[in-house]
């Protein structure tokens, strides 16, 4: 893995105007680094935010304020050439393998859409060869080309989305939990096979997901997201080993173990959130999660703790933590 940042995010903030003054906070100054041929994950559960900023992230929403830079360029003042390039450069592989495909293209159109759109192929052979390669990389066969999505598995579905996406020879995908539609006998396989291509061509992944089990296995570090904010990010192996937010505690805690002997064993240390997630429209004084935490303490309501590193780039937005 290199040390190169291929992607940092400082203080981005993307709200969304409701009207009658109304304004839900989505991302709300949130920072991080992703270097080359890294996976970093974020977590958090539905409704954080985690979407809304890997897509503001690629310029898909218009940010609030804040910086998304690309090989250190501004990707919010992008224009032109400089835009088309990141564009072929980043792409999203959507949640919905169902959704984000058209029902009226045939898989070999809608491969070919970005070859077509960059001028990837020289004439129509290669362009064919292009897309047989494709879908022999992701698991099917040329004989799936002329076919409608219809006639696909879910799985299925999704390796077309994931051949279309490696079709203009990216640089960053942006996995917006890519496998949470999909069967569970399918995700360990869909997963190891963006691991593979990782390896085989370089990329890096912001890997958006809830399902923290699968995020440990297939990344470097994870970020875990709360309410619009990141409260923890270090490498995957510290954070599993040594959570230190109290909601990544209680996150971690609730991962099921395959085996009900340990499984009983645990139902007396599980953490246990009281309370409700306070809304984006109108978020809590102070940190984000005070309400629902075990910890808190009158400074925790009324300022809002920021990302500190505790030592071995582990970093923290927690008081009781870094008092």
């Amino acid at each position: 893995m290199s040390d190169n940042v291929i992607l940092e995010v400082k203080n981005l903030k993307k709200h969304f105007d409701l009207g009658h003054g109304r304004v839900l906070k989505a991302v709300d100054d949130v920072s991080f680094t992703i270097r080359e041929g890294e996976t970093l994950g974020l977590v958090g559960e539905s409704g954080c935010g985690k979407t809304t900023c890997g897509r503001t992230c690629l310029g898909m929403y218009k940010k609030t304020s804040g910086q998304v830079l690309y090989k250190g360029k501004d990707v919010h003042a992008l224009k032109g050439a400089e835009l088309f390039a990141f564009k072929k450069d980043a792409q999203l592989i959507f949640q919905d393998p169902y959704a984000s495909l058209d029902p009226r293209m045939t898989v070999s159109d809608i491969i070919a859409e970005g070859i077509d759109v960059h001028h990837l192929a020289k004439d129509h052979g290669e362009r064919t060869e292009r897309i047989y390669g494709l879908l022999n990389l992701v698991g099917l066969n040329k004989e799936h080309a002329n076919r409608f999505i219809h006639e696909f598995s879910g799985g299925q579905r999704q390796r077309i989305g994931i051949a279309r996406a490696l079709a203009v020879q990216p640089k960053m995908l942006v996995l917006d939990e890519p496998i949470s539609a999909l069967d569970v006998s399918i995700q360990a396989q869909v997963v190891n096979m963006l691991i593979g291509f990782q390896q085989e061509l370089g990329l890096t992944y912001l890997f958006i997901a809830h399902d923290l089990s699968m995020v440990k296995h297939a990344s470097d570090r994870v970020a875990v997201m709360y309410l619009g904010n990141i409260v923890e990010i270090t490498r995957s192996e510290e954070l599993y080993s040594h959570p230190l937010h109290p909601y990544t505690q209680a996150l971690l805690s609730a991962i099921p173990i395959p085996d009900p002997v340990i499984e009983k064993q645990r139902e007396n240390t599980r953490i246990r959130l009281e309370g409700e997630v306070p809304s984006p429209i109108n978020p809590p004084a102070g940190c984000k999660f005070a309400g629902r935490c075990r910890y808190a303490t009158d400074r925790c309501r009324q300022e809002t703790p920021k990302l500190v590193d505790v030592g071995s780039d582990h970093h923290v937005a927690c008081f009781t933590v870094n008092r």
